[in-house]
């Protein structure tokens, strides 16, 4: 199953990159895909977007589709 993940702002600071390819033979939720490529903890108030619709964590990936990680927005 291939999927491309994408983290923006100050996550792909922390990470070290903007954009990933990753391939994995079983299903994974979107929780599971950060720790597929983060070496640190997801915040917890992280957005996630799977194919540009907001989802949870727990929601089930698909082959081919791009799972974006984005901070909570901040600001006034």
């Amino acid at each position: 199953m291939h999927i491309r993940v994408m983290l923006f702002a100050s996550l792909r600071e922390r990470a070290g990159f903007a954009q990933q390819h990753l391939d994995v033979q079983t299903p994974l939720t979107a929780a599971q895909v950060w720790q597929q490529v983060c070496d640190f903890d997801m915040p917890s108030n992280t957005l996630i977007a799977i194919n540009l619709d907001y989802v949870e964590a727990q929601t089930q990936v698909q082959e081919g589709d791009e799972v974006a990680f984005f901070p909570p927005v901040t600001g006034g």
